[in-house]
């Protein structure tokens, strides 16, 4: 198997989404790797059930309940496996953020990353102090 047929995991963390979503110029890597994900077997793209709560909630404080829900039926159209959140996945979320003085639901997609060996998009700076033990793929 050469490199080209090599599986890519990626995890989205709730920047990379809002900056998809907002057309941010951010955003158009992220657009390019859901457009890659959706006519590939070879990209494989996770959430965090968490991350997607924040999308949410970000959503519903700035633009109200309405968009809030317009987005939320957008990301489950996307390519993106949502994954939730059980023990195993909160306990490493929680040594995390016991470890990193960052926010609880970034500490999910790290989680996340690290747990499927995966590479987290995002453009959040947070996100630099957790870079020895999670690849990051800025945006």
């Amino acid at each position: 198997m050469d490199s080209e047929d090599k599986t890519k995991e990626y995890v989205l963390d709730s920047f990379a989404f809002l900056a998809h979503l907002e057309n941010e110029e951010r955003g158009t890597k992220v657009t390019n790797i859901l457009k890659d994900a959706r006519g590939s077997q070879n990209i494989i793209l996770y959430a965090s059930v968490i991350n997607i709560g924040e999308v949410y909630y970000i959503t519903m404080r700035e633009r109200g309940k309405e968009k809030a829900e317009e987005v939320f039926s957008l990301i489950k159209l996307l390519p993106v496996q949502i994954i939730e959140a059980d023990t195993e996945l909160t306990i490493k979320a929680s040594r995390l953020k016991a470890k990193y003085p960052v926010a609880y639901a970034d500490c999910f997609a790290a989680s996340l990353a690290i747990e499927k060996d995966a590479s987290l998009i995002t453009g959040d700076p947070e996100f630099k102090k957790m870079e020895e033990e999670v690849k990051v793929e800025w945006i």
